[in-house]
């Protein structure tokens, strides 16, 4: 009698983007409000199953902007994560599909972005460094995220996709301090950023409170770039 033959299908793939912003002084993450099962209730990072004859870049790209209404803007695959459905208990089989997630990270300004209103699955921003217990284990890529991020605050201009064309220095160092979760000292600071040549004066002022004006800078590429 001859073997039965096992057919293995497929890992279904998945794309989650870890969309980040800086809301009042806090770095703060995109997420949604599962309306179905596995984890209905659930916060879980935006993402879906990639499309027939689509591109992981443009399948995070489409869900960017479904999601936020904005595009190009800092947009980097992350980590191919194949571990993201376990769960316990009644959860576990639902969640135990053999499949993939492919992450990337998204850095938008708020003032951008529009949230998409009614209906179920609705979107969320909470605190980078206070979240639940996400869905499908995304605390893990939130986490991982974050620290790609943090790191490449030291060799890269990557901060420009979270601020206006125009900004202040103060503006830009709450940026970092939001990012790295604690304060800089401001004329360190200042000094490093003038020294990376990243950032030029865009010859103009802008009043902050009772102090005097202060002068506007702006980044010299508005794309990711390597010092």
């Amino acid at each position: 009698m001859p073997a039965t033959r096992t057919i293995n299908k497929p890992p279904l793939v998945a794309v989650v983007v870890v969309i980040l912003t800086v809301v009042d002084d806090d770095l703060r993450v995109l997420l949604i409000k599962r309306s179905a099962q596995p984890f209905r209730d659930y916060w879980a990072l935006p993402g879906g199953l990639l499309a027939d004859g689509e591109t992981l870049d443009r399948a995070a790209a489409r869900k960017l902007l479904d999601e936020t209404g904005v595009q190009d803007v800092y947009l980097e695959q992350l980590y191919t994560f194949g571990e993201l459905s376990r769960a316990d208990g009644k959860r576990a089989a639902a969640a135990a599909k053999r499949g993939i997630a492919v992450a990337y990270f998204a850095l938008v300004q708020h003032r951008q972005v529009r949230l998409r209103e009614g209906g179920e699955w609705q979107p969320g921003w909470h605190d980078g460094y206070a979240l639940p217990a996400l869905a499908f284990d995304n605390n893990a890529v939130v986490d991982y995220a974050v620290r790609r991020l943090r790191s490449k605050l030291d060799y890269t201009n990557v901060a420009y996709s979270l601020l206006p064309r125009q900004f202040t220095l103060s503006e830009l160092q709450q940026v970092y301090e939001a990012i790295l979760d604690h304060e800089l000292d401001k004329r360190n600071f200042r000094r490093r950023m003038l020294s990376l040549g990243i950032i030029k004066a865009a010859g103009g002022t802008r009043m902050e409170g009772a102090h005097r004006p202060a002068q506007l800078y702006s980044f010299v590429k508005r794309e990711p770039v390597v010092v």
